[in-house]
Parts: structure tokens; C-alpha cells; sequence
């Protein structure tokens, strides 16, 4: 099927199941009959091709709610910590319409005259659509209404209370078995197919496992093993497979890179299912103008330092680190680092010198490279793939899990974690150093880390930050693991001794001056050069809140780049969760408030 007939057929989907209230409260028009429509392949293929949603290059904006970043932008954790929010104030999320559209299908999908399989396979589709609709319902708000029919506006169900979040994770289990056990392995590009399915069923696994370990308010620790069980088995099936591979041609400084700017990912064997971007068919983004620079967000410092040496080592074990400048901090790091962050000297095309990083207030200086495409045809820009699903996810459940329930063994490690260093060009991670040297800076962030392999788990998390930044997983991450109080911790940004000039490119000429607040910036013609014959690019330096451009911590005496100064607190368990809207409150009375949400 046509690409743009998926994207006709999807509007077509909104319109026909627009809910009056929001909630489940409409029948479906009568321009999808089930007496007529579902009759053939063709027909169920139509509907869920309609279904059709998978993440896109906006996932390269979603750290924002993580310590990834900094952002100027009103989301909605940093508003949560710094402010008096409840039911009234978040009235976001509490939405059923896509649930209605894929139970329909669910309620009539049996009539089609074909064979069982195929019935099997277009039911698995709608179902892991399902699974992937209440897994998101869950993280939210963990106790929600599941419905697995159509709700129509005389069924008593409809205003029924939340269900608790044991009986929902098991119905989503249960989708997801289904849909690995039926759906199709071939199925049409840029569509999900059996291998996306497992690789969402491993992850929800995994997801669900470790927040029950680790939220003691959920009082269900007993019950996270089997789904660590079932991550374990889904990940090592995809393994064993042969099917997938690391994208490794021995290139570390720019293997990483091609998974985030190529226009063609369907021959990527790291890639389990590509957003298919083509400008020339009408599906195109093109994220460059809101992921550069400073628009809303910024690198964070506390990301920076998480990446290692590129010998292995802890860049927080470096005499000084703290007080390293920008040029010094990309210096034998993790390839990764600079295929992920730009670094000094890289060029900002269509210039020809090397790119000076922006500084301004309530921004790091850090600026964003994965997802950034750096051409300037905006035809190329616009057509380049996003990867949804990726085979280094897999290997970083695998790795993950199996290390939660302490069976973890070396060969484990190496067919899963270092097959990612490797590509980096990183040594393997050894267990019995990781377990001998834990890093102390990662015991405080995650302090419900225990047990004899506490120093593998902690590297493990380290490795799932840094190869996954930017696409969306950090916050949660933080939120699975129980770790909410690491985002009450400010993000910084670069760090700078005090007044004076700095290079910023690497090439040992300085690029900027600082200069007090108190000063005045001189007119162009008086601006100093550097030996290079390039004018300095001046900032004004003070306190937060003072008339300045660049705040630091010190004001004129140096110190990291202050992005905000509001406090925040995270109260445990209350902010790992979601209120229900207000309003639904009040059309629904047994939706009752938990976790000491009003």
C-alpha cells in the first residue's frame, strides 16, 4: 500500500471515532460498517494499516523531562518540582480514543472471510497497538480501566473504577505473548512486524520488572522476577535469532553517527523497524531548526561527565574533572561523545571554520548532535530515517535483566554490552573489575543498587545512558528505577575559571571573552581578534538573575554555567505518578485518587 494512503486512511480513523467527552462515548460512524467492511485481508489490512503510530524524530527531544538536559521549555516534571500542581493543574493524558479504534477492530476483526493465521496475524497488530496504548496508560497512572471491547454509551463499564495495575500488566503480557506468537515476520517497511513486536514485549518486560523491584509503594517486589524472566527469554530469542547484528564497521568515530542521519535504514541490520522519511513522497520532518543551539533545550554537564575514557576508565576518576573546560572535556573520550554532542572543531555546514559554541543564559553551552542532520538541502534533511526500534535496546535488556536477578555471567556481557563498546572502540566491561571498583558517583545517584553485582549493574545503567541519550528513554528510566531524586538536581553547563578569554574550537586561538557584567560591550570595530584575524564574541558574565548573558555559579569568579536557580523536590511515591484529570473525577467518581494525588 501507498505510504500516503496509510496517512489518508489514519485521518479517516480520527474522524470517524472523535469521542464527544473524550471518553469512550461514542459508537463508531457508520462509514467503518462492520456488516460491511470486515470481509477480506484487504479490509483488515486497511484498518491497521490506519492504526499505524510509531515514534519519530521528535523522540529526539523527549530528554528534556531527564537529567540529559536543560530546557527553558514547560514540562510538565520540571513543573510538578517546582511548583503546586494536582488534578486540576495536569489535565493531560487521560485520552481513550485510540483504545476505541483498536478495540473495534478487536470486536469485529473474526467476520473477515480468510484464513485462522491471518485473523492471528492482524489480531496480534491490534493487540500489541494495545499493549503499547496501556503500557504508556500505566507508567502514567498505574491503576487505569482496562477494557479489552468496545465501550458504548449505555455500558455500565463505562464509569467503572481503575483496575488495579496487577490486572492490567498481566493484559498487556498477555497481548504481547499473543502478538510474538502470531504476527508475521514480513510485513509491509515501515510497519511493525514480529521482531518489533518482541522487541516491545522484552522492553515492556524489563520495564515492569524493575519498577516493581524498586517501588516498594507498589508492594508487588515478589512479583518482578517472572517479568525479568520473561526480558530474559523474549531479548536471548532475539539474539539467537541471527537475525539482527551491530552496526560495526570498525569506523568508532562515525559508526554511532549513521544510525541517526542515514535516508535509508532498511538494510541496517541493527535497525528492527525505521521511520521511513521521504521528503519526495510528503513524509518528511525536519527537526534541525528546534534541536540546534538554544531552543528550549541544552546538553546537560552531568551527561557529559558520564561518558568514559576512550581506555575504559571513569572520566570522573581525571584529577580536576570538575573544573575542566570544554575543549578539555572532549579530549580521549568515548566516541560516542562526539557523535552525540558537538565537540571543538567540528564545522556547522555550509561555514568552513569550525563552529564556536553559543552561550546563552538559561542554556549549558552544550549543544545537540545526534538526530541533528548537517547538510543544507533541506530535501535530505527532511528525508532522513529515525529508528524506532534498535538491536542495541536488545542487548542492553538482555544484559540488564539478567544482572537484576544476579545470574549475569561474563559471556553474557560479551555477547550483549561490549558488542556496544566494541563498536565504540571501548575495552569490554569485565565483571569482577566493575564488581571490585564500583563507581561512587553512580552508587549516590542510584543508592537502591545492591548486592555482589552492584558495580556491573551500575555500569550497565552508565551504558544504557550514554547509547541511548537523546531518543526518549532516560526519564523512564530514572522512573523505573526509583531514582526520581536525580532530577532535583539543577543541570549545569560548561565550566569556565572566571573572566577572560577561552577557546572553544580546540585549535588553540580563543573564540570568546567574558567579561563583567559591570562592563560594556565594545562596538564592532573595537572588538578584539585572535591570532587568527577572527573578532571575539563577547558575553557578559554575572550571578543568576543579574544583567549578564552567561550565568555561573561564582558570577565574575567562574564556575559551571547556571541554567535556573528554582528549587526542586521530588516526593516519592507521589510524582513517579499521574493524578486523573479533575474533570474526569467529576463525571466519574470511582476514579479514585492515588498516591496522595488531589
Amino acid at each position: 500500500m501507498q505510504k500516503h494512503l496509510l496517512y489518508i486512511f489514519a485521518c479517516l480513523l480520527i474522524t470517524v471515532s472523535a469521542c464527544k467527552k473524550g471518553f469512550l462515548d461514542r459508537y463508531p460512524q457508520t462509514s467503518i460498517s462492520p456488516q460491511l467492511f470486515f470481509k477480506s485481508e484487504e479490509d483488515l489490512s486497511l484498518y491497521i494499516d490506519g492504526l499505524l503510530s510509531l515514534p519519530g524524530k521528535g523522540e529526539y527531544f523527549e530528554d528534556q523531562s531527564s537529567d540529559n538536559m536543560a530546557t527553558t521549555g514547560a514540562i510538565e516534571i520540571k513543573s510538578i518540582m517546582t511548583g503546586n500542581s494536582s488534578s486540576q493543574t495536569i489535565t493531560t493524558g487521560w485520552s481513550w480514543g485510540r483504545l476505541r479504534n483498536i478495540n473495534y477492530f478487536m470486536d469485529n476483526y473474526d467476520q473477515a472471510k480468510v484464513a485462522q493465521d491471518v485473523k492471528d496475524h492482524y489480531a496480534g497488530l491490534a493487540r500489541y497497538y494495545r499493549a503499547v496504548f496501556y503500557a504508556g496508560m500505566l507508567s502514567r497512572f498505574s491503576d487505569v480501566p482496562w477494557y479489552s471491547h468496545t465501550i458504548n454509551p449505555d455500558d455500565g463499564d463505562l464509569y467503572k473504577a481503575r483496575d488495579p495495575r496487577t490486572l492490567v500488566a498481566d493484559s498487556i503480557m498477555a497481548d504481547l505473548s499473543f502478538a510474538a506468537s502470531h504476527v508475521r515476520e514480513t510485513v509491509t517497511a515501515g510497519t511493525p512486524g514480529l521482531w518489533a513486536v518482541k522487541q516491545f514485549f522484552a522492553r515492556f518486560a524489563l520495564n515492569e520488572g524493575t519498577y516493581r523491584k524498586y517501588h516498594p509503594e507498589l508492594n508487588l517486589q515478589s512479583t518482578a522476577e517472572r517479568f525479568l524472566d520473561t526480558a530474559i527469554a523474549v531479548s536471548k530469542g532475539m539474539i539467537s535469532s541471527g537475525k539482527f547484528s551491530i552496526y560495526n564497521t570498525g569506523k568508532p568515530d562515525q559508526d554511532y553517527a549513521v544510525l541517526f542521519n542515514s535516508q535509508d535504514l532498511s538494510t541496517n541490520k541493527e535497525v528492527i523497524l525505521a521511520y521511513p522519511y521521504d521528503q519526495a513522497k510528503g513524509v518528511g520532518s525536519n527537526q534541525n531548526t528546534y534541536l540546534f543551539g538554544d531552543y528550549e533545550q541544552s546538553p546537560s554537564r552531568d551527561l557529559v561527565q558520564t561518558y568514559l575514557m576512550k581506555d575504559g576508565t571513569r572520566f570522573t576518576d581525571v584529577a580536576g574533572y570538575n573544573k575542566l573546560g570544554f575543549v578539555d572535556e572532549f579530549k580521549n573520550r568515548d566516541p560516542r561523545m562526539t557523535q552525540t554532542l558537538v565537540y571543538p572543531g567540528w564545522i556547522k555546514l555550509p561555514d568552513t571554520a569550525p563552529y564556536v559554541q553559543r552561550l546563552n543564559k538559561n542554556f549549558t553551552g552544550y549543544h545537540q548532535l545526534k538526530g541533528y542532520v548537517n547538510n543544507v538541502d533541506n530535501n535530505v534533511v527532511s528525508s532522513v530515517d529515525y529508528p524506532v526500534y534498535r538491536y542495541a535496546e536488545t542487548l542492553l535488556i538482555f544484559a540488564e535483566a539478567l544482572a537484576e536477578k544476579g545470574t549475569l555471567t561474563q559471556t553474557d556481557l560479551d555477547q550483549s554490552v561490549n558488542l556496544l563498546r566494541a563498536r565504540a572502540g571501548l575495552p569490554s566491561l569485565n565483571m569482577a573489575i566493575a564488581n571490585a571498583s564500583i563507581d561512587p558517583l553512580l552508587a549516590v545517584k542510584y543508592p537502591d543498587v545492591s548486592g555482589a553485582m552492584t558495580g556491573t549493574l551500575l555500569e550497565i545503567r552508565r551504558e544504557r545512558r550514554v547509547e541511548l541519550a537523546m531518543e526518549g528513554y532516560r526519564y523512564d528510566d530514572l522512573m523505573r528505577w526509583h531514582a526520581g531524586s536525580v532530577l532535583t538536581k539543577i543541570p549545569q553547563g560548561m565550566y569556565f575559571q572566571g573572566l577572560g578569554k577561552y577557546d572553544l574550537t580546540g585549535d588553540g586561538e580563543p573564540d570568546i571573552i567574558l567579561i563583567s557584567k559591570d562592563s560594556n560591550i565594545p562596538a564592532e570595530d573595537q572588538k578584539e581578534k585572535n591570532g587568527l584575524g577572527v573578532k571575539l564574541v563577547y558575553y557578559k558574565t554575572g550571578a543568576f538573575g543579574e544583567s549578564a548573558t552567561v550565568y555561573l555559579e561564582n558570577g565574575n569568579s567562574g564556575g559551571a554555567i547556571v541554567t535556573e536557580n528554582t528549587p526542586r523536590q521530588f516526593l516519592a511515591p507521589k510524582y513517579y505518578y499521574r493524578p486523573v484529570p479533575y474533570t474526569e473525577v467529576l463525571l466519574n467518581p470511582a476514579l479514585a485518587q492515588i498516591f496522595d494525588w488531589q
